[in-house]
């Protein structure tokens, strides 16, 4: 019996410790797994979205006007063209280029974040296109349609804007010759000259190539581009592109 007994025993003991495991492995939690926080963008760093509030603070500079734009619990410092605006005002730009750490030399500071925009309407009236000393001046283009796209002849051994994006992927890298004619220009951004091309091929969001260069070209310009494509590019902010040619030669034809 006491054999017997031992060996009931020593059988509900090991029956136990494997229920016990079987149930270690159904009752585990699982490893923990911290969100990822999220924050999301202000609204000074989307392109084209526009930025809008009250004027908390302003200050002018080298033919710029500084305006801290207050919405809710966001500010957001704005450059533009000289200004008649005061604290209290409500302001709105419809488009920009942010800017990082952006030192003002005639100000002798440096601002985390900026947008520099063409234009600043003040209480429902527009201003007039930006023209300043600072490093990150804009000249505002007319709309593409003033300018004459006809006409314009591919390059020889070069490839249109719209084949420029559809085979983006596979040139990604690689030197591309467009020609093409200006219809907008922003100069003095992160250091180089950037210019909006068009040649009269592709559709919305493929008949506009960016491209960066240290050479200066005015709108309407025809100008010839060799330079390296990049696709997918993103400059943070917002700021993505799908097709940019970068540190470009640029030919005004």
């Amino acid at each position: 019996m006491k054999k017997g007994l031992m060996v009931f025993a020593l059988m509900a003991l090991a029956l136990g410790a494997g229920c016990k495991s079987d149930a270690g492995k159904v009752a585990a939690p699982a490893t923990a797994v911290t969100p990822a926080v999220v924050k999301p963008e202000p609204a000074a760093s989307k392109p084209g979205g526009g930025v809008s509030g009250k004027v908390a603070e302003t200050m002018e500079a080298s033919g710029y006007t500084y305006i801290l734009v207050e919405k809710g619990t966001e500010k957001t410092w704005v450059a533009g063209p000289k200004t008649v605006v005061k604290v209290g005002d409500e302001v709105a730009i419809s488009e920009g280029s942010v800017m990082n750490d952006f030192e003002s030399k005639s100000l002798k500071r440096t601002f985390k974040q900026i947008i520099f925009a063409p234009a600043v309407t003040v209480n429902g009236v527009g201003g007039a296109a930006a023209v300043g000393k600072d490093s990150a001046s804009h000249t505002q283009a007319p709309a593409a349609a003033a300018v004459d796209l006809k006409g314009i002849v591919k390059a020889k051994g070069g490839k249109s804007v719209a084949e420029v994006f559809a085979g983006r992927t596979e040139l990604n890298g690689k030197a591309v010759i467009v020609r093409g004619k200006v219809v907008k220009t922003m100069s003095g951004i992160m250091g180089k000259n950037w210019l909006h091309v068009k040649d009269g091929t592709g559709g919305a969001g493929t008949d506009d190539l960016v491209v960066t260069t240290s050479a200066v070209a005015k709108v309407g310009d025809t100008v010839l581009v060799n330079g390296k494509l990049t696709s997918d590019k993103d400059f943070g902010s917002g700021y993505r592109y799908d097709a940019i040619v970068e540190d470009a030669q640029i030919t005004v034809e």
